[in-house]
């Protein structure tokens, strides 16, 4: 069900729409948290449950890593764990990752309905991975731009990577429209001027009662009526 809180943008005037990648495009909650468990047995610590790491999820590697070892004072296990964290992922990010229902036929119809839409992914997760993910599933082909964490000098919810899509979109903040389910990418939005959707299937819905977005969705499909694509285009 779609839920209004503030008027987006008409569609005939966006010109950038920007997706974060975890819990938004994709479900990578299984991956990750088996990433983070095999960091700590490779630390030597307890497992944690998987509904724990997966509320760890969306400041990026770094702070998805220093939230599971509890924040350690020394930066060197950090650093370690980060390291192979960072390796280990690298080959086992598309063991269970898959796109969303309803995720790519969304992408098809919007870039269709909008064709002076360009369409673009920011993610805290690293660059190298995202764009093998985007690839992989059949993504990025409708991405003018996928960018990382370390894509910039700041993260999201900087808005450093939001206004740089921007302009290389030649979109306003009134033509911007942000999609993702967590806080961070509302924030992101807030900070850059854009709209927003939140998205309430994703791995953080539950930091949407912190960070209202404009609208709220339960569906990938849902996304074309909040942007007012009529379900034929």
């Amino acid at each position: 069900m779609i839920e209004r809180l503030h008027p987006l943008p008409s569609p005939a005037s966006l010109r950038l729409i920007a997706f974060d990648l975890d819990g938004t495009l994709v479900d990578s909650r299984a991956d990750l948290v088996a990433s983070v468990n095999a960091t700590l047995a490779h630390l030597g610590r307890h497992a944690l449950p998987d509904p724990v790491i997966a509320s760890y999820i969306g400041d990026g590697v770094q702070m998805l890593v220093r939230r599971a070892l509890g924040d350690p004072a020394h930066e060197e296990i950090v650093t370690t764990a980060v390291t192979f964290f960072l390796s280990y992922y690298r080959i086992h990010k598309l063991d269970h990752t898959y796109v969303y229902e309803g995720v790519l036929e969304a992408l098809s119809t919007i870039a269709t309905a909008l064709p002076q839409a360009r369409i673009a992914v920011l993610t805290n997760k690293p660059v190298r991975p995202s764009e093998e993910i985007c690839a992989t599933l059949e993504l990025a082909p409708y991405c003018f731009r996928i960018y990382g964490g370390n894509s910039f000098e700041t993260k999201k919810p900087d808005p450093l990577g939001l206004q740089t899509l921007m302009r290389e979109a030649s979109a306003t903040p009134e033509q911007t429209l942000m999609i993702g389910d967590s806080d961070v990418d509302v924030l992101t939005a807030r900070n850059a001027g854009a709209s927003v959707i939140g998205c309430r299937f994703g791995l953080a819905p539950h930091s949407l009662a912190d960070a209202p977005p404009d609208c709220l969705v339960d569906a990938p499909f849902e996304w074309l009526e909040a942007i007012g694509i009529p379900q034929n285009a």
